[in-house]
């Protein structure tokens, strides 16, 4: 068995134990449950349980990770711990038996929204947490970070970069985002889908910044500031008033006010708001999004969305997104009742807006021949994006690095470091694992995106 490398080197961590160790073992760990944030003094806390068997000659560390420790511990007083016998434990724990040293199998969590639903791969808070499996049993992911993030991510991170899959309705207004911008989160955006039906074109779109004819016919920036902040202020009492005639109805049907409903169910609602209101809500709509700029997306665009500038994707356009885990924004308007929270950041979120058109960055070229194309799409200070794209038999090696990294794969079914996937799969390449090879495979070209931590080396 080699001995642990330093970049899985944490002080005496779960994880460090068990790597360096050369005979199968368990070791016992806690995973501190801080996603939770009941808001009650205290954290609470998972005892847990790390059963794993070395296996040298393949460069592999074994491991079944389990909160059932009396079942665990039982097995383990009547049967031989062996590489032979890790799958039987496995199954009487309907745990997934994981290779420490390879790519792990994200499986995401599914989150409703107003406007459709946000797939989460690498999210970890009270809403929901992403999970890894092995194809038949899975846990949170939280849990095997907490043998060590250091050693599996890189110091000094507690989570990876958010992965998650944007997916609104396609219907107009019901599957329109938020319009909202971010002081310190960054994130990035790629086309996938863009429905037939809502976009018969093939050209959806995202709210992007501010229409410049429009900034140019006020005298200057405060005034057209000012002139949307008002127009808001219009269709926000509009908007409370039809929420408020729809709460009546929530109520009615034993429904929370703050629960998503689906938009069949909405729409019964919304056709029994009076006339007048629905007229003026309509209008008021329209003068207000005349301030905005409408950015047009096809499949396979990239979006960077820059810190301060507001944006709203449109319904039907589906994308992955890659963003700093944190929860931070400020909601300037939406064309639905916000559930989150029971207030717009208008005021404030004014003041500190760019105003702008958004519009594509180049992207940076790394590499390019005959079987693959290599881009950088987006560089934040915390993570980078690459994009991978290869001809029907190419391969791929992501060079060496101590730190994490995040595929997804975008098009075509490829294997990663042999795992076969197809698109919407994705994987955690933690840090004491050998780097990913991604090959295309004989029949099929593939699209995969690659995110790394701004500390790796450059590729």
């Amino acid at each position: 068995m080699k001995p642990v490398s330093a970049a899985c080197e944490t002080r005496d961590s779960p994880l460090a134990r068990i790597l360096a160790s050369s005979q199968p073992g368990a070791v016992a760990f806690v995973c501190e449950e801080y996603y939770r944030d009941s808001g009650e003094t205290g954290t609470s806390s998972v005892s847990l349980l790390a059963i794993h068997v070395p296996e040298p000659e393949a460069e592999s560390h074994y491991c079944v990770v389990t909160d059932q420790l009396e079942e665990a511990r039982a097995w383990l007083a009547t049967n031989t711990l062996s590489r032979s016998s890790l799958p039987s434990l496995a199954r009487l724990l309907a745990a997934p038996l994981l290779d420490l040293r390879a790519p792990w199998r994200l499986e995401p969590v599914y989150i409703p929204k107003p406007w459709g639903q946000e797939i989460w791969y690498t999210g970890i808070e009270r809403r929901g947490q992403s999970r890894v499996g092995d194809g038949v049993h899975s846990l949170p992911l939280p849990w095997l970070l907490a043998l060590s993030p250091d050693g599996l991510l890189l110091p000094g991170v507690r989570e990876p970069a958010l992965l998650k899959i944007l997916d609104p309705l396609a219907e107009e207004v019901f599957g329109d985002l938020y319009f909202e911008l971010h002081e310190e989160k960054r994130e990035v955006y790629v086309v996938t889908h863009v429905d037939k039906q809502a976009w018969p074109g093939g050209e959806g779109a995202i709210r992007f910044g501010f229409d410049q004819a429009l900034r140019s016919e006020f005298a200057d920036d405060d005034d057209f500031r000012q002139a949307f902040l008002q127009a808001v202020a219009n269709y926000e009492t509009v908007r409370r008033a039809i929420d408020n005639h729809c709460d009546g109805l929530r109520e009615a049907a034993g429904i929370d006010l703050n629960e998503p409903v689906d938009a069949a169910t909405l729409k019964g609602w919304l056709a029994t708001v009076p006339e007048e209101l629905t007229t003026r809500e309509r209008a008021a709509r329209q003068a207000m999004n005349r301030f905005t700029h409408m950015l047009p997306l096809r499949v396979g665009d990239v979006v960077k969305v820059p810190c301060l500038t507001p944006h709203a994707l449109q319904h039907g356009v589906r994308t992955v997104e890659f963003q700093t885990p944190v929860y931070e924004r400020q909601i300037l308007s939406f064309a639905q009742k916000v559930l989150t929270q029971s207030h717009w950041d208008t005021e404030r979120a004014v003041t500190l807006m760019d105003l702008g058109a958004g519009d594509f960055e180049p992207l940076e070229l790394l590499a390019a021949d005959d079987s693959l194309r290599l881009e950088r799409i987006v560089g934040f200070s915390d993570f980078e994006v690459l994009r991978l794209t290869l001809q029907a038999g190419a391969r791929w090696t992501q060079q060496a690095s101590e730190h994490y990294s995040l595929v997804m794969v975008v098009e075509g079914s490829p294997t990663v470091s042999g795992q076969p996937c197809r698109a919407e799969d994705a994987l955690l390449v933690p840090r004491c694992a050998a780097k990913p090879v991604i090959d295309a495979g004989s029949e099929q070209g593939a699209v995969v995106l690659v995110c790394l931590p701004v500390a790796a080396e450059s590729l």
